[in-house]
């Protein structure tokens, strides 16, 4: 079954969107707690770790960012490259998902 982001139902669309919205209220709140986090013990190792928590949560922000801006503007659904409907089941799995599945791969190459 395919979303078809003409047609996607509404209910489903705005259960979405409160929990990209909590998700990305959840994500703020740690890249706020990282970078207040100045402490500087010394050991590479969890400098090394809190810059990758950084570019995790930065990364996770822009996708969230954008799923919510494709429900807004009503191409949510849609593969960015075919424009062809995304499968709901790869929307419920990776909601933040641009491509559809042949799409993806070919972008990873």
């Amino acid at each position: 079954m395919s979303v078809d982001h003409r047609t996607v139902d509404q209910g489903w669309l705005a259960d979405l969107r409160a929990s990209l919205a909590d998700d990305f209220a959840t994500q703020t709140a740690r890249l706020r707690e990282l970078t207040e986090l100045n402490a500087d013990t010394g050991d590479p190792s969890e400098a090394h770790n809190r810059a990758a928590l950084l570019v995790a949560t930065r990364r996770n922000i822009e996708q969230i960012t954008g799923a919510l801006t494709r429900i807004s503007d009503g191409t949510y659904g849609a593969c960015q490259k075919c424009g062809e409907n995304i499968p709901v089941e790869r929307l419920e799995i990776l909601p933040h998902a641009r491509f559809c599945v042949s799409c993806q791969a070919k972008h990873n190459g």
